[in-house]
């Protein structure tokens, strides 16, 4: 009696842990590699991503420090491991194009919108302007990313003091995954509710 016991527990043990092993494989195999490329590209492939030219606008002041930080954050953005379609005015502009509607079309063209808040972007007239654009969506959009680049907190503009930003001179490759990241996560929550539009509108009335 004893030894058949032993001999149920030993089997139901036994099961138990490849149940445990399949369910780990199963899990490792959702996040491995292959998988997290294969959503990625989905999302870069679905059809409410394509809705806008743009998936990122940085803006900055035409101070060469802003310059150069945000030539860095779109290097980051646009490599081919990313493959984000970001919009820089002084590279993407239109020739003789008017300026203000070339900053709306622009802002309002693309999913997610990068403030590079610095001194020289809050005494620049065009960037004021964009900002004011960019906050049209309010907080709850979740498409307004400010970047603060060496300055106190006490210096961040009120109407932005409202988001949640991160400071580039503590940690810049950290905030350039924080901006990619929030970028996929605003397409994922896109394309979630995109098909859960088309789920109802199919449902019978």
């Amino acid at each position: 009696m004893l030894g058949w016991i032993t001999t149920f527990f030993k089997a139901k043990s036994s099961k138990v842990d490849k149940d445990e092993n399949i369910s780990s494989s199963s899990s490792q195999a959702a996040s491995s590699p292959a998988a997290v490329c294969s959503q990625h590209q989905s999302l870069l492939d679905s059809a409410v991503r394509w809705s806008r030219p743009y998936d990122v606008f940085v803006c900055h002041s035409c101070e060469p420090g802003d310059t150069e930080e945000a030539e860095r954050l779109v290097s980051f953005l646009e490599a081919p491991s990313r493959n984000l379609r970001c919009y820089l005015s002084h590279r993407d502009s239109s020739p003789g194009a008017a300026i203000p509607t070339e900053l709306y079309q622009a802002v309002h063209n693309s999913h997610i919108k990068v403030l590079l808040v610095s001194q020289h972007f809050l005494s620049d007239g065009w960037c004021t302007y964009v900002m004011h654009q960019a906050m049209v969506d309010g907080p709850m959009s979740n498409r307004l990313i400010p970047l603060v680049r060496n300055l106190m907190h006490s210096d961040v503009p009120p109407e932005l003091k409202v988001y949640s930003y991160c400071d580039l001179s503590r940690n810049t490759e950290l905030c350039f995954a924080l901006v990619y990241r929030t970028v996929l996560q605003y397409l994922k929550d896109l394309l979630a509710l995109d098909e859960k539009k088309i789920k109802v509108e199919k449902e019978p009335g």
